[in-house]
């Protein structure tokens, strides 16, 4: 993978799918949203199939947990699509922006 936080989920790992986003440069963007630690919420973004981020965790928050909400997660995973299609690799979201989109 391009960029990766934490270990990438395990096959038998159930997710929710995403919405498939256009295409950017010929390549098919998509993300998943997963279950993590303590009933929180995290995402995948895969770039034509393959795994490119897989985070977990809220991103620039101290601790291991994830979201809150699978909406939160939702709009964040959604962000990181925009920073992609823009060329920014790795994304890197803050703090200010998440609370923008109210996932934290």
């Amino acid at each position: 993978p391009l960029f990766s936080q934490n270990e990438p989920p395990a096959s038998t790992q159930k997710k929710s799918p995403g919405q498939s986003i256009d295409s950017f440069n010929g390549r098919e963007i998509t993300y998943f949203i997963q279950p993590g630690l303590n009933q929180t919420w995290g995402y995948d973004i895969l770039v034509d199939q393959r795994l490119t981020i897989h985070q977990i965790t809220i991103p620039g928050m101290p601790g291991n947990e994830g979201f809150k909400t699978k909406e939160g997660a939702e709009g964040v995973a959604r962000l990181v699509i925009v920073k992609i299609k823009k060329g920014e690799m790795p994304p890197s979201i803050t703090i200010e922006e998440m609370k923008k989109i109210q996932a934290i």
